[in-house]
């Protein structure tokens, strides 16, 4: 859903449940110069559980080498997407800004890598 798109209906609770929103923290974060649009690639450590993981971000606004050891919110149990090239394994989360760019989501604080949302 895209800043300004109608809403989405109401859901039940269990709903919420299913989609799996883990923190990571950024490892990697390497350009991705076939992406369509400006992006990244980024490997992201959910902890032992999870593993590691890797997902394509269009957050080209940010200095590459200043996200890494950044953690970050992202979905878990989406199936695998192909984009180009790459193979994006998780769904990173951001909002959008005032110019329209992504702006990750991430704890205001450090936590253990694969802790669940609730």
């Amino acid at each position: 859903m895209s800043a300004g798109s109608e809403r989405p209906g109401e859901i039940a609770f269990a709903d919420f449940m299913k989609v799996d929103v883990r923190v990571g923290t950024l490892i990697a974060v390497d350009p991705f110069p076939e992406a369509r649009k400006p992006a990244f690639k980024l490997t992201i450590d959910f902890g032992p559980e999870i593993g590691t993981k890797r997902s394509s971000a269009q957050i080209a606004q940010y200095d590459a080498a200043s996200l890494v050891g950044k953690q970050v919110l992202g979905v878990v149990n989406f199936p695998p997407r192909q984009i180009g090239p790459f193979m994006s394994e998780v769904l990173t989360l951001g909002v959008p800004g005032p110019n329209g760019e992504v702006i990750l989501i991430h704890p205001e604080s450090t936590v253990p890598n694969g802790g669940r949302l609730f």
